[in-house]
């Protein structure tokens, strides 16, 4: 009789698997909890006690740790002393092993999870079962991922059994599988502090410093056509471990692009600066409108309108749920895709006429105000970063963020302070050089990416599908010279707001005061390269 042990952490699919196994004449074998399933429902199970002589020890820290487990599993078939040495000792063959192993990620993910907490998630006896069917994946199937029961159930019903190819490919995915868990641990660890025999969990960020050796787990979600260019290829994965357009549901459309992902990446991370519902469209992973509104549709509506000629075929991004009256707004325009926390069910069906339109559900609550880090690569090396807030803007008027300082004679109005502060959330994710005119609630004019300060104040100005006259305007560094302060107020703002910094902040300043403008200092910069 072939013989599997089952034990999982993620029991999805799990009682089916089993019986499959069991109907086809596999004992199974199986530990704690996942045993306690298979047995409600109705799969005989062999407990691992039974096989070892020996009961679960120390609170189930050990199980499958023996001999009678491990020879099982590690014993090749073809070679007689093998075959001689567990037959000596009583041991039976052990077939298949379906392992995942405990859920380290989520712990490590929840803030309350105290230090003993996180350490009693380690799994010991999972990822050695793993390592040890994969090293013998000839003889022995190793199933790490729900998703492959079907294909393994199918492989073994046919007379000839799985076949090496599939063999091959478990084994690597089962490697790929704890190395992923292995570099989780390995990340936790270094969130945690030590101060006189106390260990700290850190929140979660990069506060624990940077390591010497920084090991990345990328999970591939998909292949792409092709790059930024046809004659590219490229892939998409995600990060382990982290939440956002990797755990994307796509709701309907046609295959994603890489460009599609970048500009998509653009504006979750914009929709993200605001409480308020509201809408970001995006061109080449730059907004060509953002606004706020009393709904997604208000918003998106004063978005696409901030530039229409760039909205067409843009990416859109939204904070709220993308209802039927949202749906309708959204295929008034040619746009290649858009993100929203959610789309209901009519207007999945108003969406669907534009079946080229790409849609996709992403959890934004998960990544609201999170921590974390961003990567990038240059030749030959990569780059690595806190993930940049704009947590400065988000005070309520009357300004109680110490952050923003009033440089000049005039101070903003209410009004002003509004618009100020969604000019600065908006101007953060502009390319550099960049500079934002916006009323209280939307875009109004953008230039971005310039080598001058004063040549994006001049293509902000030519962008301008209105008059500027009662502007604010935002740059997201400060001004080296007064003439971008000029530039601004000759195109009709009557605030800004800026880093500040510059040895001429005394000039620059003085300009503001001769044409009557306010003119706040956050004290950070924003660069976006």
């Amino acid at each position: 009789m072939p013989r599997a042990l089952i034990s999982v952490s993620d029991k999805q699919g799990i009682v089916e698997f089993a019986r499959a196994l069991a109907g086809r004449g596999f004992d199974i074998v199986s530990t704690g909890g996942t045993a306690r399933t298979l047995d409600a429902s109705g799969v005989r199970v062999t407990p691992v006690a039974s096989v070892t002589g020996f009961p679960e020890m120390l609170d189930g820290r050990v199980k499958t740790l023996h001999p009678a487990v491990h020879a099982g599993i590690l014993a090749r078939r073809d070679r007689p002393d093998d075959r001689d040495a567990i037959g000596r000792q009583g041991i039976a063959f052990i077939d298949l092993v379906a392992v995942n192993l405990y859920p380290f990620a989520r712990a490590a993910a929840r803030e309350e999870t105290t230090f003993d907490e996180l350490i009693e998630e380690i799994d010991i006896g999972g990822p050695t079962l793993v390592r040890a069917a994969a090293k013998n994946f000839r003889d022995v199937l190793v199933v790490v991922d729900p998703a492959d029961y079907d294909a393994v159930v199918d492989a073994i019903c046919r007379p000839e059994g799985a076949s090496p190819e599939l063999r091959f490919e478990l084994a690597r995915k089962a490697f790929a599988h704890t190395a992923a868990y292995d570099a989780m641990i390995a990340g936790a660890l270094r969130q945690v502090r030590v101060t006189d025999g106390r260990f700290e969990k850190l929140p979660s960020s990069l506060g624990a410093g940077w390591p010497d050796d920084l090991r990345v787990s990328l999970t591939k979600r998909g292949q792409l056509r092709y790059g930024e260019n046809p004659h590219q290829q490229a892939a998409w994965y995600g990060l382990s471990g982290e939440s956002g357009l990797a755990q994307a549901t796509i709701v309907q459309g046609k295959e994603l692009s890489f460009t599609n992902l970048l500009d998509l990446d653009a504006a979750v991370r914009i929709a993200l600066e605001f409480d308020e519902p509201a809408a970001v469209v995006i061109k080449h992973t730059t907004p060509c409108g953002v606004a706020t509104g009393d709904s997604a549709a208000d918003a998106y509506l004063k978005a696409r309108d901030a530039d229409p000629l760039s909205a067409f075929g843009g990416i859109v991004g939204l904070n709220r749920p993308v209802d039927e009256t949202t749906a309708r707004a959204l295929t008034s325009t040619f746009i290649e895709a858009v993100v929203a926390p959610r789309v209901d069910g009519v207007a999945r069906e108003v969406l669907a006429r534009r079946t080229a339109l790409r849609v996709l559900e992403v959890d934004l609550a998960r990544l609201v105000g999170l921590a974390g880090r961003d990567i990038r690569t240059v030749v030959g090396a990569a780059l690595v970063q806190e993930r940049d807030c704009v947590v400065e803007a988000r005070a309520e008027w009357p300004n109680e963020n110490a952050r923003l300082r009033v440089a000049t004679r005039r101070e903003p109005t209410r009004e002003e302070w509004r618009a100020l502060r969604f000019a600065w959330r908006v101007c953060a994710h502009v390319k550099s050089n960049a500079v934002v005119f916006t009323s209280g609630d939307r875009t109004l004019a953008i230039g971005a990416g310039q080598m001058s300060r004063v040549d994006a104040v001049r293509v902000a100005v030519m962008k301008a599908a209105a008059g500027l006259t009662g502007s604010v305007a935002a740059s997201d560094a400060f001004f080296p010279f007064r003439d971008g302060l000029d530039a601004m107020a000759m195109a009709g703002a009557t605030a800004v707001v800026q880093p500040g910094g510059s040895v001429r902040d005394a000039e620059v300043i003085a300009a503001a005061d001769e044409h009557g403008i306010a003119m706040v200092f956050t004290g950070r910069r924003h660069f976006r390269h």
